[in-house]
């Protein structure tokens, strides 16, 4: 069970005698300028913007405060496009937002109630007609209350406890005038940002809020929490509790390891949160395994640590934000996904995701399956996914991630990638060996890089071949067994180990393990040969010799293992699991 509780508790009330806004206000978008407390106050500023630019009404807020907003919009672009344009020629406030208008209460200016049409563009305002004879004179509007010095201004503002001043450092973080972190303290970098705000709206940048000004700049950043419906949620199945925008989002499913929150009202925004337990190999293989998702663009930052990862993601298209950490034997996170057109509140919704980001209690259930066997559809619980032209093996030769696997692996692709999460550019090649080595264009840190064997190899022993054989329908490598048959090819081709083992095609690249543990050699497949079909058995590996020549003529280094040491089969498992890497061909 999800449950959700507000962060912010809005009384609910009417206005005697105000007829209640149309039902377009919750069906459209709205450009909302400005708000304020009194009535009257109200009326005169929408008076003024009815004046300069048109289209402008006037709405109860469930604070009993009195929004000023222009429109119908019939679309969020719309609404966007003539905010740009408004703000740019500073004819409304830099803090005026777009709303759907949910929190539209009743009606009050125009004051004969007629409902606007939705409109693409702001309409100046018309001529007013002239009044008849016989038509009485309206009464004028009373002046607003005259502004507070800048002394009594001080003195309202030293009247402020800790919490109120936090607060009008976080309205004014909100809305890009404030920079650093929430104190309650009004030191230089608070009394600039006031500043900055007071200039934006027109006011004498005095760098002290009068209580007027206060009530406006909380009043805009309360407004656009309701049009984004900024909650918290109590994820007790996930064991997360985090604040997302409600009004766009929606919780829809539990599917392990994530809880889904699409789209609401297609707001093209949507949320993931993730839970599921494992280790740090289960934390470094999401990461490799998320970026595979259509969800998280190619274009971005990675960064991962040895206990968390945060993934960005970027194109024409679509924008997204995944944060992982492990803790504990459990992996949390979160994912925001969201269109472009949403960039400037998803710049003021993902702070508050991440601040209030917090974990508890156990995790969603487990998938089915080990660590070795974990399918891709269970891990990735339906999302789409990008997916290669096709996949083979290779394995880390160092400690900053050098990869070597057979030339015919990384042949014509615009890009190739290791483990699919890390784009690697060829170093060197030799076709006629069928080797290519390859180095991340990050460097990375393997948990294990190959050792090669020295001194003569007994024919007949048994071998180990580690290999992605479905490809990348897993996300670790299976083992197959065999035998050394013989050195050299079956015309006496040398550099070459003859191997007794049927293999798959995502099985070439991979190493092939002695019993003790070294790197023998490197599965290269059977060898093309014209009006002949070997058996699938016979299959063929470059030697660890001629792989050590091929990286010295490269100037890549690489290790060697003593003689006469063994290691158990689980160990191998494991190393084999550590340094063998899937490698990706792209186009």
């Amino acid at each position: 069970m999800t449950r959700y509780f507000s962060t912010a508790a809005f009384l609910v009330a009417s206005v005697s005698g105000l007829a209640m806004g149309p039902a377009l206000a919750q069906d459209s978008r709205w450009v909302q300028l400005e708000a304020h407390r009194e009535l009257d106050v109200a009326l005169q500023r929408a008076q003024d913007y009815q004046q300069s630019i048109g289209n402008v009404s006037g709405f109860q807020l469930p604070s009993d405060w009195y929004a000023l907003s222009l429109g119908p919009f019939e679309t969020d672009t719309d609404a966007f496009e003539v905010r740009r344009q408004l703000r740019a020629e500073r004819a409304i406030p830099a803090d005026a937002f777009v709303s759907n208008g949910e929190n539209y209460g009743a009606r009050f200016f125009p004051t004969d109630g007629a409902a606007p049409a939705p409109v693409a563009t702001p309409a100046p305002a018309a001529e007013p007609e002239p009044l008849a004879a016989a038509d009485p004179i309206p009464e004028p509007e009373p002046e607003p209350e005259p502004e507070e010095t800048l002394r009594e201004a001080q003195a309202s503002e030293r009247a402020l406890d800790r919490d109120q001043r936090a607060e009008l450092q976080t309205a004014l973080q909100w809305f890009g005038f404030y920079t650093q972190r929430i104190d309650a303290a009004f030191g230089p970098g608070t009394r600039r940002s006031m500043a900055d705000w007071q200039a934006a709206q027109g006011y004498d940048d005095t760098g002290v809020l009068t209580t007027r000004q206060r009530a406006e700049l909380l009043d805009a950043y309360q407004g656009e929490l309701a049009a984004l419906g900024m909650q918290t949620i109590r994820d007790e199945d996930a064991g997360i509790e985090i604040a997302l925008p409600l009004a766009m989002v929606e919780f829809d499913r539990h599917e392990a390891p994530f809880s889904h929150f699409p789209s609401k009202d297609d707001s093209g925004v949507q949320v993931l949160l993730l839970s599921q337990p494992g280790n740090q190999a289960t934390l470094f293989g999401l990461y490799e395994i998320m970026q595979t998702l259509e969800i998280v663009p190619l274009e971005g930052e990675r960064e991962r640590g040895s206990n968390s990862f945060t993934l960005t993601g970027q194109n024409d298209e679509l924008r997204s934000h995944t944060f992982a950490q492990f803790r504990n034997g459990q992996i949390k996170g979160y994912t925001l996904v969201w269109t472009p057109d949403r960039d400037e509140q998803m710049a003021r919704v993902l702070p508050m995701m991440q601040e209030s980001f917090s974990t508890f209690g156990g995790t969603l259930p487990e998938s089915t399956g080990q660590a070795s066997q974990v399918a891709r559809s269970a891990l990735l619980a339906g999302l789409s996914v990008r997916r290669p032209d096709y996949s083979r093996s290779g394995f880390y030769i160092d400690a900053t991630g050098t990869t070597v696997t057979t030339a015919a692996a990384v042949a014509q692709c615009e890009r190739v990638t290791i483990d699919e999460a890390y784009t690697a550019r060829i170093r060197a090649v030799d076709e006629a060996l069928n080797i290519a080595v390859l180095e991340p264009e990050t460097p990375l840190v393997p948990l294990a890089f190959a050792q090669f064997a020295e001194g003569e190899m007994p024919m007949g022993q048994e071998v180990t071949i580690s290999g992605f054989s479905f490809e990348d329908m897993l996300t670790r490598p299976v083992l197959t067994f065999g035998r050394l048959d013989a050195m050299g090819g079956l015309n006496g081709e040398e550099g070459v180990l003859r191997l007794n083992a049927t293999v798959a095609q995502g099985d070439l690249g991979g190493p092939v393990f002695g019993p003790t543990g070294a790197v023998l050699g490197l599965l290269s497949g059977q060898p093309s040969l014209e009006n002949r079909q070997l058996p699938p058995e016979v299959n063929y590996a470059v030697s660890a010799p001629a792989i050590r020549a091929f990286l010295g003529e490269n100037g890549v280094s690489s290790g060697t293992l003593r003689e006469g040491v063994t290691v158990t089969p689980e160990h191998l498992t494991r190393v084999a699991g550590d340094l063998t890497v899937m490698v990706s061909c792209w186009n």
